[in-house]
């Protein structure tokens, strides 16, 4: 993998705490009581704010990483790996902010699913 892989792939990371916070932070922030006197629109608006910073990352790491820019991966790798990359950092977000949570192993079963996929996409056919 090039160097434009690497930062390819650590964008797609930091893009998906972003997610993860936006789409799911609410959730955990619910036990503050200023927080859940907030109306929704003002929730939905926070997450935007958290997703614009996933945007901040996610645009140019797919475009530093397709292939067509000189990057390493075509469409169909990009959209793997940033699933890979979205449910491991969902996975380790669930761990430490909602430990009442409990990883089952059809869950670990699924997220092995997924690492194949990433494998399959990138079999040379």
């Amino acid at each position: 993998m090039n160097v434009n892989g690497i930062y390819t792939v650590l964008m797609l990371i930091m893009s998906n705490i972003f997610m993860t916070f936006a789409w799911y932070g609410h959730l955990r922030l619910r036990e503050f009581k200023w927080f859940q006197a907030l109306p929704l629109l003002i929730v939905v608006l926070l997450s935007w704010g958290i997703a614009l910073f996933e945007y901040c990352f996610q645009i140019p790491a797919n475009r530093l990483g397709y292939k067509d820019n000189g990057g390493p991966f075509n469409l169909l790798q990009l959209k793997v790996i940033q699933e890979a990359i979205s449910i491991s950092v969902f996975a380790v977000f669930t761990i430490v902010f909602f430990q009442h949570e409990t990883i089952k192993w059809n869950h670990v079963a699924g997220f092995s699913l997924l690492i194949i996929a990433v494998y399959l996409v990138f079999l040379d056919q």
